[in-house]
C-alpha cells in the first residue's frame, strides 16, 4: 500500500510538471529575429522557426517567399508557464516588431510577413486581445494594431538552416543591420527575463 501511495505521489508530480509546459506561436515578419529573442528567455525550452496558417502541405522556404501558400513565417515557442507567462511572451513579441504594418515588416512585404498570434487555447486568445486593447488605449503606436488573432493550424518546422540563423550568421548584412539592433534593445528592455548566462 505504501509503495502504491508513493507511486501515486510521483505520478502526480510528473503530471503537474507536464501541465506547466505550454506552446505559443507568433508571426512577426522574418522569423530569424523573434526566434533568437525567444530562445534567450528564461523559461523557454525551445523556439523554432517555421510556417503556419496556409493551405499548402509541407511548404518550403522558397514557396513561402513567393507569398502564395497562405502561410506566415512564425516562431513556435515551448515554455514552462511556471517560469514565464504567455503575457510576457506577448510583450516581447509586440516589442520586437511593428504590429501596425499590414502584411509587411520593413522592406519585407507579403502576407508571409504578417503580424499574427496563433492561439493554442482560449486563454491565450483572451490575453492577446487584451494586450492589443491596452496597447491602443495607451497610444503606444500612432496607427492601429493590425495583428491577427487566429486559432493555430498545422505547424511546419522550417529548414535546418533557418534555426538559430542569427547566431550562426552574425556577419550577414541583414543580421548586422536589422536583427542586431533589435536584439540589443531586447536585452536591455527584458534583462530580468533572460536566461542566467545572459544576465551579465
Amino acid at each position: 500500500m505504501r509503495l502504491v501511495y508513493f507511486y501515486h505521489l510521483e505520478l502526480s508530480a510528473f503530471l503537474r510538471n507536464i501541465m506547466t509546459i505550454q506552446t505559443a506561436t507568433f508571426g512577426a515578419g522574418c522569423f530569424w529575429c523573434l526566434e533568437t529573442a525567444m530562445n534567450h528567455l528564461h523559461g523557454v525550452l525551445n523556439a523554432l522557426s517555421g510556417y503556419m496558417g496556409g493551405q499548402t502541405l509541407n511548404p518550403t522556404y522558397k514557396q513561402i517567399c513567393q507569398g502564395n501558400t497562405g502561410h506566415a513565417e512564425v516562431v513556435q515557442v515551448t515554455y514552462d508557464e511556471n517560469l514565464i507567462s504567455f503575457e510576457q511572451l506577448c510583450m516581447v513579441f509586440f516589442t520586437l516588431h511593428n504590429p501596425t504594418e499590414l502584411n509587411k515588416q520593413g522592406n519585407d512585404v507579403g502576407t508571409q510577413y504578417r503580424s499574427v498570434v496563433f492561439y493554442h487555447n482560449e486563454q491565450q486568445q483572451i490575453i492577446a486581445k487584451r494586450i492589443i486593447r491596452e496597447i491602443e488605449q495607451q497610444g503606444i503606436f500612432i496607427a492601429p494594431v493590425v495583428t491577427e488573432i487566429t486559432p493555430e493550424t498545422t505547424f511546419y518546422i522550417a529548414e535546418k538552416e533557418h534555426q538559430g540563423y542569427f547566431l550562426a550568421h552574425p556577419e550577414q548584412a541583414y543580421c548586422q543591420y536589422i536583427i542586431a539592433p533589435k536584439m540589443a534593445k531586447f536585452k536591455e528592455s527584458f534583462s530580468t527575463l533572460l536566461k542566467n548566462p545572459l544576465k551579465n
